[in-house]
């Protein structure tokens, strides 16, 4: 059976398809015998309006976009990607919108100015971004934009406490005895990793103890080679407090490959709790990063035009066998 237009919808009610679309839309003014006209053959004809015809209607576009911003593709993998990508997804859906994943590319001015002339984007999320791609969002893009993390002003940011988190992570290793505590954060385009180095920084300078940092890309593999460079460069390393999960849990693969004890030669953090982080061997000592909540409110702040009072939310210390 084909599928039932709303030019089809038109014709029946021998009237235009603005006035069928204004009728069945809800707005704008139409006289009585055309609404009644068009409602008759919207029943008699069975027509439904496409989820994503419904969302344009409604000024809030057909999808979601979440944009990589990274200068590399590999994040679009990234488990904490898959995690915004699907809280958005259930935010969106109970607007009859869709959510597509998108890497900016390496020219991201040129992708976010395409984005800015789609009348079907809705919303775009960034997540893992530089400040390059925070101040290239187009002024006629700002307001359809959040950023899920730190931002500049123009573009709210909707973010967890990611320093608190780590300076508590910090205090519990210090709290263990350990005194050697390296900090392996992320590469130094991603805003939050100068957050995390300060946060380190401030409870290593109150104990008294050296400030080690190592950076490292966002991948188990970067992890296991930080957790080595970082035993070279000290000796006498005894805890590894990692920006993320998935670098805490390379630097555990490569300290037990190299007959390190974790947690009794060098205690491992992670950050994130990310579902895999329970399941590592040992249990990943980490913090809480409410990512759902955080995806799920930008989300319904784009499509609601409206901007969410709480875009901070709170990191906890969850402990493991692995600190």
């Amino acid at each position: 059976m084909p599928t039932v237009t709303l030019d089809d919808v038109a014709a029946a009610a021998r009237v235009s398809r603005s006035t069928a679309s204004r009728v069945v839309r809800g707005t704008g003014p139409v006289s009585a015998e055309a609404r009644r006209a068009v409602l008759a053959a919207v029943e008699h004809l069975g027509y439904v309006p496409h989820p994503g015809a419904r969302a344009l209607a409604s000024g809030h576009g057909e999808r979601v976009v979440v944009a990589v911003g990274s200068p590399s593709a590999d994040l679009l993998a990234d488990p904490y990607v898959a995690r915004v990508v699907s809280a958005a997804s259930r935010a969106a859906d109970t607007q009859g919108v869709g959510v597509a994943l998108r890497w900016l590319g390496l020219d991201p001015r040129d992708e976010l100015r395409r984005l800015a002339r789609d009348p079907g984007v809705g919303g775009v999320l960034l997540v893992d971004y530089t400040a390059d791609v925070l101040a290239s969002v187009p002024r006629d893009l700002v307001a359809r934009v959040a950023a899920i993390g730190p931002a500049d002003g123009r573009v709210p940011s909707y973010d967890v406490d990611a320093a608190a988190g780590i300076a508590a992570l910090v205090e519990h290793v210090l709290a263990t005895g350990r005194r050697d505590v390296v900090m392996v954060t992320g590469p130094g385009w991603l805003p939050g990793s100068r957050r995390a180095v300060d946060a380190y920084e401030a409870v290593t300078r109150a104990a008294g103890v050296p400030r080690r940092v190592v950076s490292a890309d966002l991948t188990t593999g970067a992890g296991a080679d930080a957790a080595r460079e970082a035993r070279r460069r000290w000796p006498g390393v005894d805890a590894l407090v990692a920006m993320s999960d998935t670098l805490a849990v390379g630097a555990m693969r490569a300290l037990a490959a190299d007959g390190v004890r974790v947690p009794d030669d060098v205690a491992v953090t992670g950050f994130d709790d990310q579902p895999f982080a329970e399941q590592a061997g040992p249990g990943l000592t980490t913090a809480t990063h409410p990512v759902e909540r955080i995806a799920a409110a930008a989300t319904t702040a784009l499509l609601g035009r409206r901007r969410e009072e709480r875009r901070t939310f709170p990191s906890v210390v969850v402990r493991r066998g692995s600190a």
